[in-house]
């Protein structure tokens, strides 16, 4: 019997968690951290070491060192009192071909020791029908696109309640309505209570549909939290447009603000009606990254300075940007 030693307020908890192939390690004393009943985003680009660190996790793969604990147990000890709680998808659904998609459920509940054989014909329906695919029940799978056959795999994973749901590229080969699909159906498993584990590669399917995020990068793990947090965490920037170019930098310089000419611009003349002068970006948050100054106190202090304001804009990181900024590399950000 494993125990309970994890925090009661997460669903998943590691520490690190690592994994050597030979001289290579694919993943590097990795601490996750994901609450439960939260819709969590496992970022990062394509070979970071998402997929091997879900295969710890699940007790697919050994880990080299470090802890896992699983809906508070402690992992790989509590496998087979955790399991059954866990629905998983990973690395694509693989099912038999010439059966239709609800005989291969049939045959991959009748699996599970743990479930109701009185009850099966019925979860399958209900499953097929909450993954849009009870018009396709009794078509075979060979006939099925890559889309529904991920959905078919979506579907196997909610045969019986589920507590953690992991998902690795649910969204793979699906259209922008079947993605869509996906999404309020990962968002209703999280209303119902169910923690929803989900490894992407896309940037546009983590932002729209997580509560919270982590960002792996060559086997590391970069950044995590709520999604929000990660957005705020972005560098602020202003972007100055005036013919007093000299004056504003120094007026720029005396709050601690380091000011250059913006590369994208430069010295500009604007259209018609439109602001001129040079354009100025400098770091909201000043030396040291502290984030001590508004706004409307930099014009304040420019105006003071006797430097012409003929335009003023505060620009924040995007989240592409700030995990671009994490990894060294680019996220797909659409499908």
């Amino acid at each position: 019997m494993s125990t309970a030693t994890g925090s009661a307020a997460l669903a998943i908890e590691t520490h690190g968690l690592s994994k050597r192939f030979g001289q290579q390690l694919a993943v590097d004393g990795v601490d996750l951290a994901v609450p439960h009943g939260a819709v969590f985003g496992f970022l990062g680009p394509n070979g970071s070491g998402k997929t091997t660190t879900i295969r710890m996790l699940l007790g697919l793969a050994a880990a080299s060192a470090g802890t896992v604990n699983l809906l508070g147990a402690e992992m790989p000890g509590g496998l087979h009192e955790v399991l059954p709680r866990v629905g998983a998808l990973v690395e694509g659904p693989a099912f038999y071909p010439f059966l239709s998609g609800a005989a291969n459920l049939h045959r991959l509940d009748a699996a599970s020791r743990q479930t109701v054989p009185a009850t099966r014909t019925a979860r399958v329906e209900r499953a097929l029908e909450r993954v849009g695919l009870g018009h396709a029940a009794a078509k075979r799978v060979h006939a099925y696109s890559l889309g529904m056959k991920q959905r078919l795999g979506i579907a196997n994973a909610l045969l019986s309640p589920r507590d953690l749901l992991v998902l690795d590229e649910p969204t793979n080969g699906l259209d922008p309505q079947g993605t869509r699909e996906v999404r309020s159906l990962v968002r209703s498993l999280a209303h119902e209570g169910t923690t929803v584990f989900v490894s992407s590669h896309l940037l546009a399917e983590v932002d729209q549909m997580c509560t919270h995020a982590a960002v792996m990068s060559a086997g590391r793990l970069v950044a995590q939290g709520p999604l929000a947090e990660l957005r705020r965490a972005g560098t602020a920037r202003i972007r100055l447009v005036t013919p007093d170019g000299g004056a504003a930098r120094q007026a720029l310089a005396g709050l601690g603000l380091d000011a250059g000419p913006d590369p994208g611009v430069g010295q500009a003349v604007a259209a018609p009606g439109q602001p001129d002068g040079e354009s100025i970006v400098a770091g909201l948050d000043g030396r040291g990254g502290q984030s001590h100054l508004l706004p409307e106190d930099v014009v304040a202090h420019l105006v003071r300075a006797g430097v012409r304001v003929r335009g003023f804009a505060v620009e924040r990181e995007s989240l592409e940007d700030r995990f671009v900024a994490l990894t060294g590399e680019g996220f797909d950000v659409a499908q």
